[in-house]
């Protein structure tokens, strides 16, 4: 190995918020990434898809990238691979199932062919000039997580990646506490962890108490039972699978996800699944309602769009009915907790018994504030990063970073695009690197900005108004119009002296703008668009956006 004079950190994602994780491990000249996930949208982030890291720092070094390490196959940190390969051609490590999950999402965009994607275990060791890589295996809601240690002439940097410590796992899927407490005892330079339930005392629930719960909650309902969860949570789907199995139910899956999700984990070896309990949608009918368990999940694996719409009636395939049992075996998106409660409400007027997050049904795959402490003892690093989560998680992982005993002036709580670097045993924070977030909407990557949010949410606060008029310039006359027609800013058929005194005033506005010999159609347009906004805030207190059309005859 060869002596690191400099390393940098770097968070283009992933602080500041949960999800789009995406982090850089530079070493010199090279630069490795880890993660490359994606966010789903905040809810002014009006008709916004996901949301993914801006990656231009990397487009700009695109030379020195050397591989993308992942640590598991979660959204959150793969579900913007398909961009980072559209710029930069760059290998891809992960973990057998992660790489599954990565080609299936990469079919979408064509890559799945061009991707060179490299398989490792939590036992592969990997060379690099200035580093040697190596992973650790951790516990999560997904199987194939691992931890990812960079070993320099320096010390180690590790990311945990998403984590818990449970003693009664899924399929016997422990982590590997021997071999953190070993990596250190070598000698860690920087630790970054995952703060998601940084301010939760204790320990997280026990995922042996959700199976035992959810088994309950199947053996006891009298009609159709309907299973509401991320698609990505592989161990969750293996506890629902049991349930119905042990009280012979057949299994109907809805939605194309999540039965994507469970080919592949099942043709891998990932989930169990006796031979014949999954059955077609359309055989539903066919069996009793005590004998069916529906798992549904929509199109991005996000649980309630599609549980919304059942709840409502307009589902294509199934909806909810009077004595069926709905569980809802997630807790809501940041974000989004208003979403879930009117789904609750919707599924309770629907006739539904509705078993939620209140009950055992569901535990978080992110580890409460003892086992982040635990991970901070067996690793006893120099430095901390606290990363993946909201500010505030960031602070409160930060602070039991203090309490077992590392100092404060070398915890870092960082932002998207803040540089820690570390030279010839001192720290410092350098220069800033571009970073934020680039919106997904339908197949537009990037081509929505803040002017168009701004723009939609002008439409969904005061509607629209459109003026067209055709002028003769030669004349000096109106050919046609002006006709105002507005969408979602006032009833027309209720405000018809409203418009009429518009329509007058737009009149006198072109009158005298061809009577100044005003040729330019900007400034006749701004000269509308600012009369009828004073006027119109006016007489209703709202501010429509304004769009004046002018056409030449």
């Amino acid at each position: 190995m060869k002596k690191t004079e400099k390393i940098k950190v770097v968070a283009l994602g992933g602080v500041g918020e949960i999800g789009k994780n995406m982090y850089v491990i530079e070493i010199d000249s090279d630069i490795f990434i880890v993660d490359a996930g994606l966010m789903y949208p905040e809810n002014e982030m009006l008709g916004i898809d996901v949301v993914i890291p801006d990656i231009s720092y990397l487009e700009e070094n695109k030379d020195r990238v050397k591989a993308l390490f992942l640590t598991h196959g979660h959204d959150e940190q793969i579900g913007s691979i398909f961009h980072v390969l559209q710029k930069i051609n760059v290998p891809i490590f992960g973990t057998k199932l992660t790489l599954a999950l990565v080609r299936e999402r990469l079919k979408t965009y064509g890559l799945h062919e061009k991707a060179d994607l490299r398989e490792v275990s939590d036992s592969s060791i990997l060379s690099f000039d200035q580093v040697h890589v190596s992973f650790f295996r951790t516990y999560h809601s997904i199987p194939d997580s691992v931890g990812i240690c960079f070993h320099t002439s320096m010390g180690a940097i590790v990311y945990t990646g998403d984590f818990k410590f449970d003693q009664t796992p899924v399929g016997n899927q422990y982590a590997d506490i021997g071999k953190m407490a070993g990596i250190g005892n070598e000698g860690v330079l920087c630790l970054l962890s995952d703060s998601v339930n940084a301010e939760i005392p204790g320990y997280t629930g026990s995922e042996a108490v959700v199976e035992e719960e959810i088994q309950d909650v199947v053996y006891k309902a009298k009609g159709r039972v309907i299973v509401s969860l991320f698609a990505s949570n592989i161990n969750r789907i293996q506890q629902v699978i049991h349930a119905a199995e042990k009280y012979d139910r057949k299994l109907v899956i809805v939605g194309k996800n999540i039965m994507n999700v469970i080919h592949i984990a099942i043709k891998l070896g990932y989930l169990t699944v006796s031979e014949d309990l999954i059955i077609p949608v359309q055989n539903i009918s066919k069996y009793p309602k005590n004998k069916v368990l529906i798992m549904t999940t929509s199109h991005q694996g996000e649980p309630l769009s599609v549980l919304s719409k059942m709840a409502r009636g307009v589902h294509k395939q199934y909806n909810i009915e009077e004595g069926d049992t709905v569980l809802i075996a997630t807790s809501p998106i940041p974000g989004h907790e208003l979403t879930f409660s009117k789904t609750i409400d919707l599924l309770y007027r629907a006739g539904a018994h509705v078993v939620t997050k209140n009950s055992n049904i569901h535990v978080s795959g992110h580890g409460y504030q003892e086992e982040l402490k635990l991970m901070l003892n067996l690793m006893k690093p120099k430095y901390f990063i606290p990363v993946h989560g909201e500010y505030k998680m960031q602070k409160a992982h930060a602070k039991l970073a203090k309490s077992v005993g590392v100092p404060e002036k070398n915890i870092f709580i960082i932002d998207k695009g803040d540089v820690i670097e570390f030279h010839k045993g001192t720290v410092k924070t350098g220069q800033k690197v571009p970073a934020g977030n680039i919106l997904i909407d339908g197949l537009g990557v990037g081509d929505v900005g803040n002017i168009v949010l701004r723009d939609r949410r002008l439409l969904s606060q005061d509607g629209i108004l459109i003026v067209v008029v055709t002028l003769n310039k030669t004349n000096k006359q109106i050919v046609a119009g002006p006709e105002i027609i507005t969408r979602g800013f006032v009833y027309v058929r209720e405000s018809e002296e409203l418009i009429s005194n518009a329509v007058e005033m737009v009149k006198d506005i072109l009158f005298k703008c061809m009577e100044e010999k005003t040729t330019e159609w900007s400034s006749i347009k701004q000269n509308i668009r600012d009369a009828l906004n004073h006027y119109l805030f006016e007489q209703t207190k709202r501010r429509p956006m304004i769009l004046p059309i002018i056409m030449e005859y």
